[in-house]
């Protein structure tokens, strides 16, 4: 699958959107070890806190299909629709990320200059993981 590819279906996703607070749609898809793509939407709730983003809506998914290894994962968002803006992952999504992907994972992300290619250690350079529970 192509960056390109990648990122247009996180662009489809978040036209599943739930976000009748914030406006902002968020899309992601992710890219398993197999080939298999999933993708996931944000989907927010009147108490904020239960809100769950799309990247973790897409891993949620793709681990409760069975799968834990994953390759990349797109993610674009936007309050118009033109997504000319970088929407990168917030530190929760990070951190769920990093139970399952190293640091070398790629995260692509979009605005109106084209595709910018980052990796999960780019954003979360110490997460805390299972070996941080030994200590």
């Amino acid at each position: 699958m192509t960056d390109m590819e990648l990122i247009d279906a996180a662009k489809a996703a978040s036209a599943n959107s739930y976000s009748p607070y914030s406006k902002f749609k968020v899309g992601a898809a992710l890219l398993c070890g197999d080939g298999e793509l999933f993708t996931g939407c944000n989907v927010e709730n009147a108490s904020y806190g239960a809100t769950c983003c799309a990247e973790r809506a897409a891993l949620f998914s793709a681990v409760s299909s069975g799968k834990r290894q994953f390759k990349r994962i797109a993610v674009a968002g936007s309050g118009d629709g033109t997504f000319a803006i970088i929407t990168q992952p917030c530190g929760m999504c990070l951190q769920a990320l990093s139970e399952f992907c190293d640091g070398s994972f790629e995260v692509l992300l979009t605005d109106k200059s084209g595709i910018r290619k980052m990796q999960l250690c780019d954003f979360l350079p110490f997460p805390f993981e299972k070996a941080s529970m030994e200590k």
